[in-house]
């Protein structure tokens, strides 16, 4: 690669690692849904100059359905006290999920290494469950552990978009989240409490909400499928695994997250599994959105 591409890619990975931090400080002040939909309405924005992907209405609705799944999963477990650190390794084990449901509807059978990976990132997850209960509770785990699991079957469906501008894609199917997540907001939030949090919020929580929207996904997921573009998933996606680090390290210095000794051993045992299978001689190639 070149040292330019180099450096975008390690860029990306230090965005979407701080993206985590910033969630979280979000988080403080609105809801998991009012952020979510506020981070999808900002990003479907460029629906108004750029065309409609040649994909099928249905494929771009699973897509988006999935998506923002995975996305109120992740931000509800962070409201609801799960570190921003943890959230950021447990949704980057999207790799096992990913490769355990091509295995499963796809017939697309993992290397030995592979599932050598897939057995090690789920003994750290399993290290990781025996400190819930320290300083978050059991429910909001469970509702984040969804996150990968959506965010696997949305990249099994972003492999019917080969060849599609990733910026396009993804401004597309934001507007068509647009839909479930303002039934959502008003059915849970309702319009008096969504109303208030808008008015009440910030000037630091709406810059988090734009930099997660305009940078974390807009800029980041255009640079991210440029590299996939130019470079083979073997080159690009093993730089997703500088994430987990970085959020983690972002939220210790930022709030000071402490992992204790059998947490952060779960979490690097994790990274080490996922690194096994992107790392291998056949790398999947269902984690390349990420």
């Amino acid at each position: 690669m070149k040292p330019l591409d180099i450096a975008l890619a390690v860029a990306v990975a230090v965005i979407w690692g701080v993206g985590f931090v910033l969630t979280r400080m979000a988080v403080d002040e609105m809801s998991s849904t009012l952020l979510t939909t506020l981070r999808f309405g900002i990003t479907a924005l460029p629906c108004l100059f750029l065309p409609k992907p040649k994909l099928s209405w249905l494929l771009i609705v699973a897509t988006s359905w999935l998506l923002v799944a995975q996305f109120l999963a992740q931000t509800y477990g962070m409201a609801h006290g799960v570190p921003a650190g943890l959230t950021s390794v447990i949704v980057q084990s999207q790799a096992l999920f990913t490769v355990g449901a091509a295995a499963l509807f796809l017939r697309e059978l993992p290397t030995r290494q592979q599932v050598a990976g897939i057995a090690i990132a789920m003994g750290g997850l399993l290290m990781i469950c025996f400190t819930v209960g320290y300083d978050f509770s059991v429910f909001p785990f469970m509702v984040l552990m969804t996150a990968p699991v959506s965010f696997a079957f949305s990249n099994l469906l972003l492999r019917r978009a080969q060849g599609v501008p990733m910026l396009d894609l993804f401004a597309w199917i934001s507007l068509v989240a647009l839909l479930p997540l303002l039934v959502v907001l008003f059915s849970v939030d309702g319009a008096s409490t969504t109303w208030q949090s808008l008015t009440h919020a910030s000037l630091k929580a709406f810059a988090c909400v734009l930099f997660l929207a305009l940078v974390g996904t807009t800029l980041g997921y255009w640079i991210w499928g440029r590299l996939l573009r130019d470079y083979s998933a073997a080159q690009v996606v093993p730089f997703a695994l500088l994430v987990p680090f970085i959020g983690a390290a972002a939220s210790s210095v930022t709030f000071g997250e402490q992992f204790g000794t059998l947490r952060l051993a779960g979490m690097i045992v994790v990274v080490c599994g996922i690194a096994v299978m992107l790392l291998s001689k056949r790398p999947p190639t269902l984690v390349e959105v990420v």
